[in-house]
């Protein structure tokens, strides 16, 4: 298709002003459709990939008590080393994540 580059250039601002008033409501109504989104994670939940059943994968996990040299913050409940303890407000410890 030929273009014609001497043409003076059309923007939408020109365009919606020649609009009769039939079409601008037409317009409205398409753009309040009832359309739901839809979340990308519902759509990624019906893929099933082959060779991806995990369930009978068992996760093994040690879990140590906290130590002598750790908090846990009163804001996150995040258990941290004694080096992020950046204040003490109320008897609880706040780490530097959350005293930010």
């Amino acid at each position: 298709m030929a273009t014609d580059y001497d043409a003076p250039r059309r923007n939408e601002t020109d365009e919606m002003g020649e609009d009769s008033l039939e079409e601008l409501k037409a317009r409205r109504n398409e753009a309040q459709s009832a359309a739901v989104d839809v979340d990308e994670t519902d759509t990624a939940e019906s893929f099933e990939l082959p060779g991806a059943d995990l369930s009978g994968e068992e996760l093994t996990v040690r879990v140590l008590p906290k130590q002598a040299d750790e908090f846990t913050c009163g804001s996150c409940f995040l258990v941290h080393h004694r080096s992020r303890l950046a204040d003490q407000r109320g008897g609880m410890f706040i780490c530097r994540d959350c005293a930010a």
